[in-house]
């Protein structure tokens, strides 16, 4: 694995100041049952780095003092942390909205036949990766046998009531590239997911999120072992759009790792970027009563937040006027840069 930061911090990338606090996004540990080439996190089968009960109670602590109204679950496969149904429901009690970044094949998983029916309980929002309604493009990129998986899990949340409009369970799926260049107009992608879900399988769903793929972790190494780190990285400087800056998730969030220490994202955590870009990292512990720093920590991959249409954990930040339409079924991965790709591709 390449050491991706040396890389990223000779930046050009804006100043930017956080807003406000209203979600903690904790990680909950990289233990996750498949390994995915676009993981930032690294995440896999061997991993057993895993968030604790005493740090999950510091964090419900931190709520409620801060008065912070939504946990944003991630990982890993959070379901992996064996306490994860105590953070749920602990959550659930004090009326904390907890939103879970699922990975859908852990629904088949021996040992979590429990998943589907314990999220629709406490009505958790669902966070679904399926990269893609294509099965070769899924399977390409987090390997065999996912795409049906997936398929399998996506029905029996839709029989549970998730992303039907009168059960008030929200089922919403994530599309990440399968290759170095950035996601197709979100909106368009979400009208060809909804058409073909439906007509192939009759799933349903809320909404899609495009997230672009982070230069950094597993990713990065993939970019750098083919030779096209810099030429995503130049791609990503050159489709920023300077708009994009007042939306991204940095500015509302801060995300927790398991063990309690603090970033300015997800991606910052992988990195090693504490809170605010400050030299010594800063604990939950610190939430109780301190001062949280309104600088937020950047480097260069924070480009990968702000190009083209934006991409956030809530996906696409501004409307996509100016690239082609694409079909996630229909990109040739092997074009070498962003722009190239996009003429490959056919809507």
């Amino acid at each position: 694995m390449h050491d991706m930061l040396p890389r990223l911090q000779n930046h050009t990338f804006p100043a930017i100041a956080r807003d406000r606090i209203d979600t903690l996004q904790l990680n909950l540990g990289y233990l996750c049952n498949i390994s995915c080439i676009h993981c930032h996190v690294n995440a896999g089968p061997r991993r057993r780095e895993l968030m604790s009960r005493e740090i999950m109670e510091l964090a419900l602590l931190v709520a409620q003092r801060r008065a912070i109204g939504t946990f944003d679950l991630t990982g890993g496969t959070p379901e992996m942390n064996p306490e994860f149904r105590w953070l749920v429901s602990a959550a659930h009690e004090r009326g904390i909205h907890v939103m879970d970044r699922l990975n859908p094949t852990i629904i088949e998983e021996p040992g979590y036949e429990w998943v589907a029916e314990f999220h629709a309980k406490y009505g958790v929002e669902l966070i679904v990766s399926l990269p893609c309604y294509s099965q070769a493009n899924v399977d390409e990129q987090r390997g065999a046998g996912v795409f049906d998986a997936s398929i399998r899990a996506l029905q029996r949340l839709n029989a549970l009531g998730y992303g039907r409009p009168d059960r008030g369970l929200a089922l919403n799926l994530v599309y990440n590239p399968n290759g170095a260049f950035l996601p197709p107009p979100q909106e368009k992608l979400r009208d060809d997911y909804r058409r073909l879900l439906f007509d192939n399988f009759s799933i349903v769903f809320n909404d899609l999120f495009a997230i672009a793929n982070m230069p950094i972790q597993r990713f990065g190494s993939w970019l750098v072992s083919k030779g096209r780190f810099d030429d995503y990285m130049n791609a990503l400087r050159g489709a920023h759009r300077a708009e994009n800056l007042n939306r991204v998730m940095c500015r509302n969030l801060v995300s927790v790792d398991y063990l309690g220490d603090l970033y300015d994202c997800d991606f910052n955590q992988m990195l090693k970027i504490p809170l605010g870009g400050r030299t010594n990292p800063s604990h939950l512990r610190d939430l109780l009563d301190g001062t949280i720093p309104r600088r937020i920590g950047v480097a260069d991959h924070c480009f990968g937040c702000t190009a083209g249409q934006g991409s956030s954990c809530g996906g696409a930040l501004t409307a996509t006027t100016h690239v082609e339409a694409m079909s996630c079924a229909n990109i040739a991965s092997a074009a070498p840069t962003l722009h190239e790709q996009a003429r490959c591709a056919s809507g």
